[in-house]
């Protein structure tokens, strides 16, 4: 019962905290407003979390726990390139448009705890990219796209997928448009990135 009733709590907690880091990211949530939204006193909350950063952490590690295996099917599927970089473009996108908070977070830990990365690779689904090597160098055997390193490639479609999250003020302001406007931007570069990578590559 104890066990149960824990795991319940740890829930709940990650629950709250993702609403509220979704809301006012991570520098602008606070430990009270979390306990508050997950209804348990500060106390209790520092008892399973000792801290925002850990706490952050734990939740960014259950938001990825859900994309990595989605990503790391689409990249070891047996679709062919284009299909894989479309779909592999639609998966991201719509992931993070249901977690926005997830890229800043990373951009953070990349300059604030580098080790972090780390630990998010020696889980079990971390995305490999193996696969879709080989398929970009047969690929470019066959005639199909022009050369281009499979790694460049990849920095690529993941550079288009992210950045419109992370400099998102900057670049409502650029093109002058509300937020409503932008998140529907947003949501046709689920198919306006694939086209736009597969176009710049396909002979």
């Amino acid at each position: 019962m104890d066990k149960i009733k824990t795991e319940n709590t740890e829930t709940e907690i990650l629950i709250a905290a993702k609403e509220i880091f979704h809301q006012k990211g991570m520098a602008g949530a606070r430990m009270q407003e979390i306990a508050d939204k997950a209804q348990i006193n500060k106390a209790l909350l520092h008892y399973y979390f000792r801290s925002k950063q850990l706490l952050f952490e734990a939740v960014f590690k259950s938001a990825f726990s859900l994309l990595a295996p989605q990503l790391q099917k689409v990249l070891n599927d047996d679709s062919d390139l284009f299909e894989k970089i479309k779909n592999f473009t639609e998966n991201y996108i719509s992931f993070v448009i249901k977690h926005p908070y997830i890229p800043n977070f990373v951009i953070q830990e990349l300059n604030t705890n580098p080790e972090f990365v780390n630990k998010l690779k020696s889980e079990t689904n971390f995305p490999s990219i193996d696969k879709f090597k080989l398929q970009v160098n047969d690929a470019i055997k066959l005639g199909v796209i022009r050369p281009i390193e499979a790694e460049q490639l990849f920095i690529n479609i993941i550079a288009l997928n992210i950045f419109p999250f992370i400099g998102e003020p900057l670049l409502m302001a650029l093109v002058n448009v509300d937020k409503e406007s932008y998140d529907r931007l947003l949501e046709n570069r689920k198919t306006e990135v694939s086209k736009f990578i597969i176009n710049s590559i396909k002979i």
